[in-house]
């Protein structure tokens, strides 16, 4: 028959959602660069592309449920959205490799910077160490060694949620996925606190801008990835996962573990290794 399908691959209509992400990008980036600049209303169009963006995510994705349970993800296309977020993951990999790689470049050739009065300044005298000296930094056996251990539960409770969802038991996905989001927040609330109270200052620091950029960004990404959960939670209690087809809940997953081996990195390189020969 004319025009009859005969392969397992989802040829996808026509979606105005690229087009509209496209703009609501553009307009949140010219709203921030405005908003840097102070430029006036630069916040506003910031926060206005953001909702586009934001709107944006949740129609596509809002769409690509409704292919699933439409059928149209077939094996092919189920492998396909797994290459897909293989990928995604690799980027995010190279994306904290720069933090690191700055890191490491501090540490290992570090400049004779003094801290006073919370004000780095370059000193004659000095010795280059990294920290610098004068610095107070965060204790790593303090709250990052608690951050550390609750989020290797949360990796326990998510790997729970998954093995209780291959094996059709609805309850211990929910409780799976109700322990980790909590943990996740209480993984939030600890960092936001631990900022309040650090006495490193951020700009004219290379060690402040590095920890800050590195840790805030690992935080930012555990904040995408409990928002992530609570998506799969809501549509565990709409029943949308089956044993067999569950690659929404499978990629959140495979998010939440790579943020918890970043934070094991961040914990063993910026907090242990970067604290040595300082004062806490």
């Amino acid at each position: 028959m004319a025009g009859a399908k005969n392969h397992e691959y989802h040829i996808l209509p026509p979606s105005p959602w690229p087009l509209i992400g496209a703009f609501t990008a553009l307009i949140m980036a010219a709203g921030g660069i405005m908003w840097m600049h102070e430029a006036r209303f630069g916040g506003w169009v910031f926060f206005l592309g953001l909702a586009g963006v934001l709107f944006t995510m949740y129609g596509w994705w809002a769409q690509v449920i409704k292919e699933a349970h439409a059928g149209d993800h077939t094996p092919v296309v189920s492998l396909h959205l797994r290459y897909g977020m293989i990928l995604f993951i690799a980027s995010e990999v190279m994306f904290f490799v720069g933090w690191f790689w700055a890191w490491f470049d501090f540490s290992l050739f570090p400049v004779p910077i003094e801290v006073a009065d919370g004000a780095a300044t370059l000193s004659e005298t000095a010795p280059a160490t990294f920290p610098p000296k004068g610095l107070e930094i965060i204790d790593p056996f303090a709250f990052p060694l608690l951050n550390t251990l609750i989020l290797l539960c949360s990796g326990t409770t998510v790997t729970w949620a998954h093995h209780a969802l291959i094996h059709g038991d609805r309850d211990g996905l929910k409780k799976g996925l109700w322990l980790t989001i909590i943990l996740g927040l209480i993984f939030t609330s600890i960092q936001a606190y631990e900022y309040m109270h650090a006495e490193i200052p951020f700009k004219g620091l290379n060690y402040g801008a590095a920890f800050y950029m590195a840790t805030g960004f690992h935080g930012f990404h555990v904040l995408v990835g409990t928002i992530f959960l609570i998506v799969c939670l809501v549509r565990a209690y709409k029943g949308h996962f089956t044993p067999r087809q569950h690659f929404g809940f499978e990629a959140a997953a495979w998010y939440w573990h790579f943020v918890d081996v970043v934070w094991l990195f961040l914990f063993v390189v910026v907090y242990v290794w970067g604290s040595w020969g300082a004062a806490h």
